[in-house]
C-alpha cells in the first residue's frame, strides 16, 4: 500500500502530504522528482523566491564552483547531459543558476515547491506517525516522511562587533548577496575574512574598486583555479566522455576527477617531488590539493614540505615581502584546511588600490557610521562586505527547531556533537531523513547528493510498499558508524587544526572545541557502509 494511500484512508490524516522536503536546492530538486516517481504526495518548502539554494543564496561577484563543471551537474538525465552546454571549466554562480532552473522547468518543479516558506520548527508526533512543519508566518502542514535538504554551508554568520548596524553604508554578507548588482567602481571597499567566498570577491572587487581594504584574521593556503572557456567542439567532445567522467567520480577518493597519488612524498626524489608539484600548480582544479601525494595529510614532513613549495609561490607572486608573508599560513599546513581555489588572487596585493591589514595583530574593534575601527586606526568605507562563511554542517539544523521522539531537541541531542547513521538518519528522530547531513560523503557534492537522493528514494520505496508507518535508526547502529567515524579521522593533520572542517566558528557560541564533524573516510568506503544497510534489508533501521 502506497503512503498516499494510507493517509487518504484515514479523513484526519487526508490532508497531510506523504512527504516534506525543506530545501530547493540541488538535493532538494533531484528528492522531489525521485519522490514523485515513487508516486508520493510531496511538497518541498523552500526559503527564498527561487530554486537553487547555494546558488540562489551565494550570488557575490566572483562566485564559482570549483569541481569541474562537466562533473557537477547531474549525471541521472541523459538528455539533459545532451542538451546543456557548459561554458567554463569552473561555472559561475549565474550559470549554475540557471541550470538548476533548467531543471525545474524541464521536470515541471515549481507545482510543487512553496517559496518564500522559511521553516521555523518540526514536531514529530508519535500518536499520527506525522512531521507537523511550522512555518516562521505560523502556518502548518504535516507529512509522513521529513526530508532535510539545508545544505552543507547554508546557514551565514557574522561577526558581532559593536556597532555593526550604525554603519550609513551598503553592507552584505556574501550567502546573502542581493539579487540586484553591487557597483564597486570608485568606492572604497573593505572585505573581512579571506576564506573560499572572501578570496573570490577579493578578486573581483579589486578590478575597480578605488580602494580596497581586506582584513585578514587567518590566511588560507589558496592554489591557482585555472579556469577557461569551454568553445562549442570541446563541450562536443566532453560529451561524448560523459560516461567516464562519472565512472571516474565513483572511483575516486572524493568525488572529483583528481584523486590521490599511490606514491609517498619521501619515496620520490626532490626533483620528482618539484617536477610533480609544478605539474599540478599548472593544471586545473584541485589536482594540487586531492590529487597530490597519497601521505601529504597524514605525514607532518611531508606536508611541510608541499608547504614551503606554496609558500615559495606566495613569495614568488607577490611583490611586497611583508605581504607575503603575512599571506602564508603560520598556524596549519597546506590541505589541511579547505583549499580555496584562486585567479590572480595574490597578485591583487600587488595593485597600489590594495591593502591588506592583519586583524589578528591589531584587531577590528567596532563598526561606526562611516566604517571601522581596529586597535590601530580608523577606517573610512562606502560599502562593508562581509565574507564570514557560515555555520557549517549543523548550522542550518539548528537555525531549525527540530523536536524528536518524546519532544527532545535535535539541538539538545547534538550539544556535544552531532550523531547519524550513514548521516542521513538520527535515532531518536523517526520517519527524518538527511540528505548531505552531518557526517556523510563530501568532496565533490553532487555526486554524493545522487547517492544520497538515490538511497533515501529506495529506502522509502522499501518501506511504503510494505505499509511502513514508522521508522527510526537503531542506537547500536548509530554509535557503530560513530565509532567508524572517529576512528578514520585518527592520525589526520587536518584533525589539529581549528577549521569548519573540525567544527569550529569563532562566530559561533559552543563552536570553539574541535570535533569530528565530517565523514574523513573516502566517498567509495562511505557508499559501500550506507549500501551494506540496504543490502542488509535496513537491519540497522526499527521498522514498524
Amino acid at each position: 500500500m502506497s503512503a498516499s494511500a494510507s493517509l487518504a484512508a484515514d479523513p484526519v490524516q487526508a490532508d497531510a502530504f506523504d512527504a516534506i522536503v525543506i530545501g530547493a536546492g540541488m538535493s532538494g530538486l533531484y528528492q522531489l522528482i525521485k519522490l514523485r516517481q515513487l508516486g508520493l504526495k510531496t511538497r518541498v518548502l523552500e526559503a527564498g523566491t527561487g530554486v537553487g539554494g547555494t546558488w540562489y543564496w551565494n550570488r557575490y561577484p566572483g562566485c564559482r564552483f570549483d569541481s569541474e563543471s562537466y562533473s557537477y551537474g547531474y549525471s541521472f538525465d541523459q538528455e539533459l547531459l545532451k542538451d546543456w552546454d557548459w561554458t567554463e571549466h569552473f561555472a559561475p554562480q549565474p550559470e549554475t543558476e540557471r541550470y538548476l532552473n533548467l531543471v525545474a522547468d524541464r521536470y515541471d518543479l515549481r507545482r510543487d515547491i512553496q517559496f518564500s516558506a522559511r521553516v521555523k520548527a518540526a514536531r514529530w508526533d508519535e500518536a499520527s506517525r506525522l512531521w507537523k512543519v511550522e512555518l516562521e508566518d505560523g502556518s502548518l502542514q504535516r507529512a509522513r516522511f521529513l526530508v532535510t535538504a539545508i545544505g552543507a554551508l547554508s546557514s551565514p554568520t557574522m561577526p558581532s562587533y559593536p556597532g555593526m548596524t550604525d554603519f550609513a553604508g551598503p553592507s552584505f554578507h556574501t550567502g546573502l548577496w542581493p539579487k540586484e548588482p553591487v557597483d564597486f567602481t570608485g568606492k572604497r571597499v573593505a572585505v573581512i575574512g579571506t576564506g573560499a567566498s572572501g578570496v573570490q570577491t577579493i578578486q573581483e572587487v579589486a578590478k575597480t574598486a578605488a580602494q580596497l581594504t581586506v582584513f585578514q584574521r587567518t590566511p588560507n593556503w589558496c592554489a591557482p583555479l585555472h579556469n577557461g572557456k569551454i568553445p562549442p567542439e570541446e563541450m562536443a567532445e566532453i560529451r561524448t566522455r560523459y560516461d567516464d567522467i562519472f565512472r571516474r567520480c565513483r572511483e575516486t577518493w572524493a568525488c572529483f576527477l583528481h584523486t590521490a597519488h599511490p606514491q609517498d612524498t619521501f619515496d620520490a626524489s626532490a626533483e620528482e617531488r618539484r617536477a610533480f608539484w609544478e605539474k599540478l600548480y599548472a593544471d586545473r582544479g584541485f589536482g594540487i590539493w586531492v590529487g597530490n601525494y597519497q601521505d601529504i595529510l597524514t605525514n607532518r614532513a611531508a606536508n611541510e614540505e608541499i608547504s614551503r613549495f606554496i609558500a615559495d609561490k606566495i613569495r614568488e607572486r607577490v611583490k611586497d615581502p611583508a605581504v607575503a608573508e603575512l599571506l602564508i599560513p603560520k598556524n596549519h599546513g597546506f590541505g589541511t584546511r579547505r583549499v580555496p581555489l584562486e585567479t590572480r588572487y595574490y597578485e591583487c596585493y600587488n595593485q597600489p588600490n590594495v591593502t591588506l591589514v592583519d586583524s589578528k595583530a591589531t584587531p577590528i574593534e567596532r563598526i561606526t557610521p562611516t566604517g571601522l575601527v581596529t586597535s590601530a586606526a580608523e577606517y573610512e568605507f562606502d560599502i562593508i562586505v562581509y565574507a564570514t562563511g557560515f555555520d557549517a554542517l549543523r548550522g542550518a539544523f539548528d537555525r531549525i527547531d527540530f523536536r524528536g521522539k518524546d519532544g527532545v531537541s535535535l539541538k539538545d541531542q547534538w550539544e556535544e556533537g552531532a550523531t547519524s547513521l550513514v548521516g542521513m538518519l538520527v535515532d531518536g528522530f523517526p520517519n527524518m531523513l538527511m540528505l548531505v547531513g552531518p557526517h556523510n560523503a563530501l568532496g565533490n557534492i553532487p555526486r554524493t547528493i545522487e547517492f544520497n537522493v538515490e538511497w533515501v528514494a529506495e529506502f522509502l520505496r522499501h518501506v511504503t510498499e510494505r505499509g511502513i508507518t514508522r521508522f527510526e535508526a537503531r542506537p547500536e547502529a548509530v554509535g557503530q558508524w560513530m565509532d567508524h567515524v572517529m576512528e578514520i579521522a585518527q592520525g589526520l593533520l587536518s584533525m589539529e587544526v581549528d577549521s569548519w572542517m573540525t567544527g569550529v566558528n569563532i562566530n559561533v557560541a559552543g563552536r570553539q572545541t574541535r570535533r569530528v564533524a565530517r565523514y574523513t573516510g573516502s566517498a567509495t568506503n562511505y557508499r559501500a557502509w550506507a549500501n551494506g544497510i540496504a543490502e542488509r534489508g535496513y537491519a540497522e533501521v526499527e521498522l514498524g
